[in-house]
């Protein structure tokens, strides 16, 4: 008699498994393969040894070389996932280090592959006749005629200097707009805590600004016809946006344009701001009216001022110092296609957002929490995304793969052993955390993971481990 019971409550047991088998096909025609499915990452070291990592660039040539700003003042080439032993650059003489002062960001021209020229970001020494200690140095290299992988470090053609009254909050990134092909250069608001001089919502000096610049028209550069204060009086030509404190880290997506900017809060507040390619410039973020989207230094001239919020936020008790980052335009990880990812330099936390139309964002989802100093992100030719771990030996470029929604199991495949993972963890009720195949994390194991399995369904291009 026991024999047949245990047999009925096994048979029982397998007839429910069987009633969620049914379901879950059920629910894969239904759902096909349209669902959005939230990306679900890891990240797998692409090349390591570096010392203070800072700055992901590509050259755009059809190398497929990654090159990789160190902070002291050099840039190393990673071909093939090997560093090259020879600097590209090493321009250490010159550049005033560290803390937030460095060698801090490069820009390939779009014609790189012709003209050889490329742009730096630094902050110099004492040069007489040419900057001060602490300056911020736009400049103009090229590289080596007859040796691709070594720059001349004497071709230098200084572009902008521009005085810096305090140490930090000196951004540094640098990039050419995809639609325009202007060069755009993101600036901190000068330093020290706080704006104390007002420059983020002064239009008569650079810093707080993003500057938007034409290198090729003229010696060292011309303005844009179409900047927002050509030939205006009141405010800086170079200027094409305002009310930032430090943006760090910003991005074009390759395909539309637009432009995300990763600004560095002040005491509470980290923040994602964004612009569209079809914006005609002179948006104003905010700074120091404004940190993130609370009132900060809210003066009577802020309320003259139409200010823009940013499209995504966090309080420091999620981290304290924003790493922008950019959107996933690649092929290899459909799941990621137009999420715009990035980080928080202090806890190592990694988050996406992705647009759901016109001034509508989705809500950020934690991706990964990690042990990480994440200085910066960048992507190769092909839009594959990377990022940087920032140490003064160790430094590690990492790559952010997709593991696949539905591959519950990791091993490069979503099959029936996935669905029969999600069978058995199927709990439509919470599950106080204990679920290891929540797919969404909302605490509980139901038909919206069994959606996102379907949108996987069939992969098997599926990184595993």
């Amino acid at each position: 008699m026991k024999q047949l019971s245990g047999f009925r409550n096994q048979e029982s047991n397998n007839r429910g498994i069987r009633i969620i088998w049914l379901v879950i096909g059920v629910l894969i025609v239904a759902v096909g393969a349209n669902a959005w499915a939230a990306a679900r990452i890891v990240v797998a070291p692409l090349a390591s040894g570096f010392r203070y990592p800072v700055d992901i660039n590509h050259a755009g040539d059809g190398s497929g070389r990654l090159f990789v700003i160190e902070q002291e003042g050099r840039i190393k080439i990673i071909r093939n996932s090997t560093v090259e032993n020879t600097p590209f650059l090493d321009i250490i003489n010159r550049v005033e280090c560290c803390g937030e002062q460095g060698l801090l960001g490069v820009a390939f021209h779009p014609d790189y592959k012709s003209n050889g020229y490329f742009y730096v970001n630094y902050t110099s020494k004492q040069r007489a006749g040419v900057a001060q200690t602490g300056d911020t140095i736009i400049a103009r290299y090229k590289v080596t005629p007859g040796d691709p992988d070594l720059a001349d470090p004497d071709s230098e053609s200084i572009i902008l200097v521009i005085s810096q009254p305090f140490s930090n909050h000196n951004a540094g990134k640098l990039l050419f707009s995809p639609i325009d092909d202007y060069l755009y250069i993101p600036l901190g608001d000068g330093g020290s805590g706080g704006d104390p001089g007002n420059r983020a919502q002064d239009p008569q000096t650079l810093l707080g600004k993003v500057l938007r610049i034409d290198v090729d028209s003229a010696t060292p550069y011309s303005i844009p016809p179409d900047n927002p204060f050509f030939d205006s009086t009141e405010a800086l030509e170079e200027i094409w946006a305002l009310g930032l404190r430090n943006p760090w880290r910003f991005s074009f997506d390759r395909q539309t344009g637009d432009i995300y900017i990763g600004d560095v809060g002040q005491a509470d507040w980290e923040e994602i701001d964004f612009q569209t390619a079809e914006n005609s410039g002179g948006v104003n973020y905010g700074w120091r009216c404004r940190e993130g989207s609370a009132d900060f230094n809210f003066s009577t001239e802020c309320g003259k001022s139409d200010l823009t919020d940013p499209i995504a936020e966090y309080d420091h008790d999620q981290g304290y110092s924003v790493t922008g980052g950019f959107v996933y335009r690649g092929s290899k990880y459909p799941a990621f296609f137009g999420q715009y990812f990035y980080a928080d330099y202090g806890t190592g936390r990694i988050w996406s957002i992705y647009n759901l139309g016109p001034n509508a964002w989705s809500t950020p989802d934690l991706e990964l929490d990690t042990s990480f100093k994440i200085s910066t992100f960048g992507e190769d030719e092909s839009g594959e995304l990377y990022f940087a771990h920032r140490s003064p030996s160790s430094g590690t470029i990492y790559h952010i793969i997709d593991v696949c929604e539905g591959d519950t199991d990791v091993d490069g495949d979503v099959d029936g052993f996935d669905m029969a993972d999600i069978a058995v963890d199927f709990v439509p009720t919470a599950c106080n955390g204990d679920c290891p195949n929540d797919l969404n994390d909302d605490d509980v194991v139901d038909n919206k993971d069994i959606e996102m399995l379907a949108d996987d369904f069939g992969r098997t291009d599926c990184p595993s481990l």
